[in-house]
């Protein structure tokens, strides 16, 4: 097969382009790995670049000694796990008997939860139904309330209208209830999707900020998040990490602020290569018909 002289061009502008959008979302973040493992010097006279300068792990050192950081950690992947645990739960739970045409009422409450996708609740209102419920102050806050996203059902829903109707009319005829159908049919098979939602989830409930800044007045629930703007915004280090800076009054703010960035960001980063298989594939989801 014979390629144009235009395709070719074509085909070098486009790599160009993309390597350079790579690049944009790239360099930042070795910018920031660079400065967390540099020392003060360094980065004070701005010799960190995309490298690090003076090699050290004092910043890290420095950090880790924080007990206030292990506790949001902590209450960060317990938030993530078990919330996008009960978003993937709750959202097939719902998809399913949407995407099934013999069920009644089903555009009756895609209505509904269209609505919602496009108006969200006021704050006060919201507030006071968490507050009544005594949901206020505790972790449930920050996973029960947004159990399902109104995009991520559609998708989802998407996805199952697209398994062939012989499978359920073969798993009726052996006896297969519903639930058995959506666990050991619907469920099995949906893998791409469920591992696109999960990944969608997982990041949102790990970057869980807003709601932990309303619902949360306890400092040993706050989310990893809430620290980390603690510390990069405010500089407010914890009592208990005192004596891990009198020990390191030569390091730099900047540094320290790299550091917790780098922690912050890297445990989310590690989920992708275990679901990338099954996230590209979730990504094509609904985008072709049969």
């Amino acid at each position: 097969m014979v390629i144009s002289k235009g395709v070719k061009t074509f085909n070098v502008i486009n790599i160009v382009f993309l390597t350079l959008l790579g690049l944009t979302m790239v360099l930042p973040l070795l910018h920031v790995i660079a400065q967390s493992f540099s020392n003060s010097v360094a980065i004070n006279k701005g010799l960190v670049y995309f490298w690090p300068v003076s090699f050290t792990t004092a910043n890290y050192t420095s950090i880790l000694k924080d007990q206030t950081i292990w506790i949001a950690f902590r209450n960060s992947v317990f938030i993530t796990v078990g919330g996008t645990l009960i978003n993937l739960l709750a959202t097939a739970s719902l998809a399913y008997p949407l995407s099934r045409q013999e069920y009644l009422g089903r555009k009756i409450v895609l209505i509904m939860v269209l609505i919602t996708l496009i108006f969200h609740a006021p704050l006060i209102p919201n507030y006071l139904l968490l507050k009544n419920i005594k949901m206020l102050d505790t972790l449930w806050v920050l996973m029960i309330p947004t159990a399902i996203s109104a995009y991520n059902l559609f998708v989802m829903r998407s996805f199952f209208m697209n398994l062939p109707n012989e499978l359920f009319d073969s798993a009726r005829i052996d006896g297969c209830g519903e639930m058995g159908m959506l666990w050991r049919i619907v469920l099995p098979l949906s893998k791409p999707a469920m591992a696109t939602m999960g990944i969608m989830y997982a990041v949102s409930n790990w970057n869980t900020y807003s709601a932990a800044i309303y619902y949360i007045n306890s400092r040993s629930l706050i989310p990893l998040q809430v620290r980390l703007r603690e510390m990069i915004i405010t500089d407010q280090f914890g009592a208990s990490d005192s004596s891990a800076l009198d020990s390191a009054m030569d390091l730099s703010p900047e540094g320290l602020k790299m550091a917790v960035i780098v922690i912050a960001t890297i445990p989310i980063m590690l989920v992708y290569p275990f679901l990338q298989k099954h996230f590209i594939k979730g990504m094509l989801v609904g985008s072709i018909k049969s």
